[in-house]
Order: C-alpha cells, then sequence, then structure tokens
C-alpha cells in the first residue's frame, strides 16, 4: 500500500499505483506490485528521503519526508 484516496495523483501514477477497494474497508488505497526497494528508489528520485521505519506485526512502515 502506498497511499489513500487523499493521495496525490500524480505521485500515484508515477508509482504505478492501482486504486483499489478492499472488502470491509471504508476508504480507498493505493497499492503496486513492486517490492519495496523499488518503491522507495522511485520515491528518492521524486525527492522523498527515509525518515524513518518500523515493523508493525508482520507490516513493514516507512516514514518518508520531501524538501
Amino acid at each position: 500500500m502506498v497511499g489513500d484516496e487523499h493521495s496525490d495523483p500524480s505521485l500515484m501514477r508515477y508509482l504505478g499505483a492501482t486504486k483499489r477497494n478492499m472488502l470491509g474497508n471504508h476508504f480507498w488505497e493505493y497499492y503496486v506490485d513492486d517490492a519495496p526497494r523499488i518503491v522507495l528508489d522511485k520515491l528518492e528520485r521524486y525527492g522523498y528521503r527515509v525518515v524513518s521505519m518500523t515493523g508493525v506485526g508482520q507490516t513493514l512502515v516507512w516514514c518518508l519526508h520531501k524538501e
């Protein structure tokens, strides 16, 4: 998952993300099939930098910032 329904559409297109609604969720999300390394590399080229990273159960979460 790389974004929600309020994410920048041009950034989501750049990432190749698809908008979907999962059964039971009351929100839309953007999803990619790429490995995290590929998405993080694309975001770095777009001007984002990793600020922190953590694991939540079996999920990894990266926080990024763009100057």
